[in-house]
């Protein structure tokens, strides 16, 4: 059997050519018809979408690529992988849920991928793999060995929101990448006609992107395309889209009953079936004892790969939460600085600059980061000294983010900015079903060593849609580090931390404490992610904060010291991984718990620390826990009714006195 490593080596010779073309065909056709069979016997769970009939667009696409190059795929991604190079043991297995899978059973048919063949995975979410695609082409682009990258998408999925940030983005940066689109007539079961009054090549020209368009079931005319393509990207020649016309078989989904089209229409492009268009070609060169030899290879390739599949073992059920977090390093807790002075805003750039000086992996990539320095002046002058690592990027959230999860698994560690929290709502699928769920989804294959660095802040009437706290929102996301400093020496230590992190981290900084000053630490200070600190020791009552209403607890503790009250303060600094032992700890002493944010309170990270101390300090309680947090309603503008909805040290105070004051019997 001809191993991927030789088949890559083929040149485009005529006889060669062909029987490769028609060996990889063949066997994702093959592929396809098994896994469709074993769909109807309940043998393969959830969902599965086939691409029967579109074999050429997918091998053609591929034919050009090798190690170093990278592909993102979809919904319909079987042919894209094989053509790719997985192999089929492990893709049957994986849509069977088995511990053998490529995924070891945790991604599925809809989320097949493996990062270390360039294989950047299928993706449940239309368009999704789109800035992943921009963010490994920017990886490419920076490392400079001349990689590609294809982006494999449907005719639906042009009217996502994603598909013109990442175009756009893509064009600007002068990416090498190829958007390729496999035109089959639908979007699900609408035709497309109906989904669309522009075409894909009026959309390129908008973005200044070449546009070429192909018989997507003549595999040698999609392969001598992609060729011409790849060869003029290596060369510098920037991002293009293709158009690949074809035509899927089976439904959208198997099962799927089809109603939206005719008998007629399916027979008509079956007499274009493409595998039956390369044959005659085969034939007309003389390899017909070729094509019955590739046959019974690929029937012997496939019943083994099921039998394989069927007899392996389903994952054991204790592993069921495995490959969630990547291991983080240890890191010991630091001593305090206590000399020196610099604000917060300082302690940014700085860490910025220490893990850019470290790591040639790092790079910087949000809206205004470059020359215009950052909204606040964060980065300001890091474009100058970091020529190609400081990126500007268009208004474009969703390609941000999915650069992001697309550089980090290409290697890099890519930190970017959404400029402000309450815009989290843009891009979530990108961190939320993206960067927080890849690692698990690929059984541990994917590594997304990433930062989002963002703002929040309430207290200047800047409205409800600049002044939300939404930790809680990312921290209930399985997969997301969430972090919230509350000082200037934290705040450096943990964003260091941070970007040397294996994992997602969001980095959530209070715009009111830029300004902050405190002690400086030395250059080498970091901070272990997921570990609370206790700010302030008392005997009375435990607060637990965070950010920047951490000062103001340390304020009130302090003035009621001299009233008899000792409070013991405890600043969480990570949200997620959640450091419940030191609260507990504390409680054991204290007995008494008040939790004070900023965020609202209802389904708050105060009601999770709540939750636990009942579960798990039940019997140490000697007064109900206490909540101080903003009202249940969006910030308002007023700063009359800004103030009424904030938490504030007369709030704080009184909640202490609460609980400092309730009968324990």
């Amino acid at each position: 059997m001809t191993t991927e490593t030789d088949t890559r080596r083929i040149a485009f010779d005529r006889s060669d050519a062909l029987v490769e073309f028609y060996r990889r065909m063949r066997l994702i056709r093959q592929f396809e018809d098994r896994a469709s069979r074993l769909y109807k016997t309940n043998q393969i769970p959830g969902f599965l979408h086939l691409s029967i009939g579109q074999e050429a667009s997918a091998v053609g696409a591929c034919w050009p690529l090798d190690d170093r190059d990278i592909v993102t795929s979809t919904h319909r991604g079987h042919g894209h992988c094989i053509a790719k190079g997985l192999d089929v043991d492990g893709m049957f297995a994986e849509l069977m849920g088995k511990a053998t899978g490529t995924c070891k059973g945790r991604g599925g048919s809809m989320h097949i991928a493996d990062p270390r063949k360039g294989i950047f995975g299928a993706n449940g979410i239309v368009g999704a793999g789109m800035p992943i695609a921009v963010g490994a082409a920017t990886a490419a682009q920076l490392h400079g060995d001349g990689a590609v990258v294809v982006a494999f998408f449907g005719d639906g999925a042009v009217a996502q929101g994603v598909f013109h940030e990442s175009v756009n983005l893509a064009a600007v940066w002068d990416l090498p990448v190829i958007f390729f689109c496999e035109n089959n007539g639908y979007a699900e079961f609408s035709p497309a006609a109906d989904q669309h009054r522009a075409t894909l090549e009026d959309r390129a020209a908008g973005y200044g992107v070449e546009f070429h368009s192909v018989d997507g079931n003549d595999v040698v005319a999609v392969a001598t395309l992609q060729a011409e393509l790849v060869s003029r990207i290596r060369d510098g020649a920037g991002p293009m889209i293709v158009e690949a016309s074809t035509y899927r078989w089976h439904g959208h989904y198997e099962g799927d009953p089809q109603s939206y089209r005719h008998e007629d229409e399916l027979a008509e492009w079956k007499l274009r079936d493409p595998l039956e268009v390369l044959a005659a070609r085969m034939r007309a060169a003389g390899l017909h004892d070729r094509i019955d030899s590739v046959n019974s290879e690929v029937d012997d390739i496939i019943g083994r790969a099921v039998d394989l599949a069927d007899k392996a073992p389903y994952p054991e059920a204790e592993t069921a939460a495995d490959y969630v977090i990547s291991v983080r390093k240890v890191i010991p807790e630091p001593t305090s600085p206590t000399e020196g002075t610099w604000k917060t805003m300082h302690a940014i750039t700085a860490a910025l600059t220490r893990e850019l000086d470290d790591d040639p992996t790092v790079f910087l990539a949000g809206i205004d980061v470059g020359e215009g320095g950052n909204v606040f002046g964060l980065t300001r002058g890091l474009a100058a000294k970091y020529p190609g690592r400081i990126r500007d990027t268009p208004i474009s959230e969703s390609a941000i983010m999915g650069t992001a999860v697309g550089a980090a698994m290409a290697g890099y560690r890519p930190v970017v900015e959404l400029m402000y929290f309450d815009f989290i709502g843009v891009c979530l699928d990108q961190l939320m079903n993206q960067a927080a769920k890849m690692r698990f989804m690929t059984g541990g294959a994917a590594s997304l060593p990433l930062v989002v660095r963002t703002q929040f802040a309430a207290g200047k009437s800047s409205g409800s849609q600049h002044s939300q706290s939404l930790e809680a929102l990312l921290a209930h996301i399985p997969g997301l580090t969430v972090v919230m400093p509350s000082t200037p020496a934290d705040t450096y230590g943990l964003l260091r931390a941070a970007i040397q992190d294996p994992n997602p981290v969001i980095f959530i900084e209070n715009r009111l404490l830029y300004g902050m000053k405190g002690p400086k630490p030395s250059d080498d200070h970091l901070i272990p992610i997921g570990k609370a600190v206790v700010r302030r020791p008392g005997s009375d009552v435990t607060v637990v904060s965070y950010s920047s209403m951490m000062q103001s607890c340390l304020v009130v503790a302090d003035r009621l010291s001299v009233q008899g009250i000792d409070v013991e303060v405890i600043d969480l600094r990570t949200i997620t991984p959640l450091d419940f032992d030191t609260v507990l700890t504390s409680l054991k002493k204290t007995n008494r718990l008040v939790v004070v944010h900023q965020a609202v309170g209802e389904f708050g990270v105060g009601a999770e620390i709540a939750a636990k101390a009942v579960r798990e300090g039940f019997w140490h309680l000697d007064a109900p826990v206490v909540r101080v947090t903003a009202e249940q309603s969006p910030a308002p503008y007023s700063p009359v009714l800004e103030k009424v909805w904030l938490p504030d040290e007369t709030k704080i105070e009184a909640a202490i006195r609460e609980v400092f004051e309730a009968d324990p019997a």
